[in-house]
């Protein structure tokens, strides 16, 4: 069954817990000027498009003070509101859109306003043409709207690979990727979280926005497993392997409840095989069948059961007790 992603979700967790290294990462001379302890996410606005009538709200307000540099004159606090959009599809005049929001920022809080926008559509390939809106009379240039674009699809992984950033770590995983370095890419993100030394909850969300846009096929699996094995660091794999768990429970969890849910057995088996792909490898089809012979509640019984196992022999042991 394919992973259902919420993207715009994933998005504001991932910038919102790291919006100061994500700036770091792409607009680095305003970020060099950000005091961080300053940062202030503000009531997402609400903007009602004179257009097509309907009620759109802006993803993410924050509002940042500039430090003052040294020989620079005091000018007294200056603080600056960044409105980041991310957008996961392309959508015909955004541009006209954003600077509608632009200007509703402007009136509202008489602040400069730094807009940002991050496409993660896998197509068009193409790089997106424009970051601005103009209106141009005969003699005169009314408007000149300019905005920062970051179209992932666009970028290429390697170029980020040696970032000590956590959001370059996790969005490797949405940029341009030969299909050939799937399982290759999803163990350099997760090297990479390794090395940033954050704290579970921190790690688990960008280890689980890797997973959820480097969800790998049965090869691409036995690919990624045999690279785990070949870590030397022990430390580190076994911090990779906890990652690997942790998508396993959450995953398999949220199958089998909706395998209870809907009543569809075909749901909660799915998940378990692949939990037992994870954990032990390709399954026999004589094994196979006699997983497809169990009711949910026994799926559910061998879901919790099989997050222990490591060989074959322990999956026989489970089927033949049960």
């Amino acid at each position: 069954m394919p992973k259902e992603i919420d993207h715009d979700q994933l998005f504001k967790k991932l910038i919102g817990t790291f919006f100061v290294e994500f700036l770091e990462l792409f607009a680095p001379e305003l970020a060099s000027y950000i005091d961080p302890q300053s940062l202030e996410f503000l009531p997402q606005e609400h903007f009602t498009d004179i257009i097509d009538g309907e009620q759109r709200i802006m993803d993410m307000v924050a509002r940042v003070t500039l430090k003052r540099r040294p020989n620079e004159p005091d000018v007294g606090k200056v603080s600056v509101i960044i409105n980041c959009e991310h957008e996961s599809s392309s959508i015909a005049n955004f541009d006209r859109r954003l600077f509608f929001y632009f200007a509703q920022l402007y009136r509202e809080y008489l602040e400069p306003v730094y807009p940002i926008v991050i496409y993660s559509f896998d197509a068009p390939k193409k790089k997106k043409e424009g970051n601005q809106h103009q209106i141009k009379l005969p003699g005169l240039k009314v408007l000149e709207f300019n905005y920062l674009t970051i179209q992932l699809n666009q970028l290429s992984w390697r170029d980020f690979l040696k970032q000590k950033n956590p959001v370059a770590a996790a969005l490797m995983a949405k940029m341009k990727v030969d299909p050939t370095d799937r399982a290759k890419v999803k163990i350099e993100c997760l090297r990479a979280i390794t090395t940033l030394k954050l704290d579970p909850a921190r790690v688990a969300l960008l280890s689980w926005f890797v997973d959820s846009y480097l969800s790998l096929n049965q090869t691409e699996e036995l690919e990624f497993q045999e690279k785990v094995d070949k870590i030397e660091t022990k430390q580190q794999k076994e911090q990779i392997m906890q990652m690997v768990t942790s998508w396993m429970e959450k995953g398999i969890e949220k199958g089998i409840e909706q395998g209870i849910e809907q009543g569809e057995e075909r749901i909660a088996l799915k998940m378990v095989q692949h939990l037992l792909f994870r954990r032990i490898g390709v399954i026999e089809l004589e094994v196979d069948q006699r997983l497809k012979l169990l009711s949910v509640s026994k799926l559910e019984s061998l879901f919790d059961a099989a997050l222990d196992f490591n060989e074959l022999p322990e999956l026989l042991n489970w089927l033949d007790q049960n």
